[in-house]
């Protein structure tokens, strides 16, 4: 028979361990690549026909991050990185963004993919990429952040 007093410390030590969790799973960290510069320009699109959108969020709390700087970055459709694809925007007050651009079209054996990077005081910075499937013209990819 377990004592009260055990009882209880067993249970603190799984509740102190549920809370250490995240409520919201991390975005996968993926590779930045050779192609990013920092300080990308404010915009709302870099192309035209594909959609992009999601919410910023804390892993710790899932609540959004407003605020948080999203940047991108991507091949135009010749599979050529330029300046004209590379974009910035700031989080809206529920954590939100959102761009247009063209499909990323595959290039030399990578498929097709968006880099994304995003900042917010208190978390440590997300580099990652994005992933669409052909034929698609929207994508929802929320970044979730883990804490510093």
């Amino acid at each position: 028979m377990i004592r009260a007093a055990a009882l209880m410390a067993l249970i603190l030590v799984v509740a102190a361990g549920a809370t250490a969790q995240p409520r919201c799973a991390p975005t996968p960290r993926d590779a930045e690549g050779p192609f990013y510069k920092a300080g990308a320009p404010r915009r709302e699109a870099t192309g035209r026909g594909f959609l992009v959108s999601g919410v910023v969020r804390s892993a710790a709390t899932c609540q959004p991050i407003p605020g948080a700087r999203v940047e991108w970055w991507q091949a135009n459709p010749q599979g050529v990185y330029d300046d004209a694809h590379r974009g910035a925007q700031q989080a809206d007050a529920s954590g939100g963004y959102g761009f247009e651009t063209n499909f990323p079209p595959p290039y030399a054996g990578r498929p097709s993919h968006i880099h994304m990077k995003a900042f917010a005081p208190g978390h440590r910075t997300l580099t990652t990429q994005l992933y669409p499937t052909a034929g698609q013209s929207r994508a929802t990819f929320d970044l979730v952040l883990v804490k510093e």
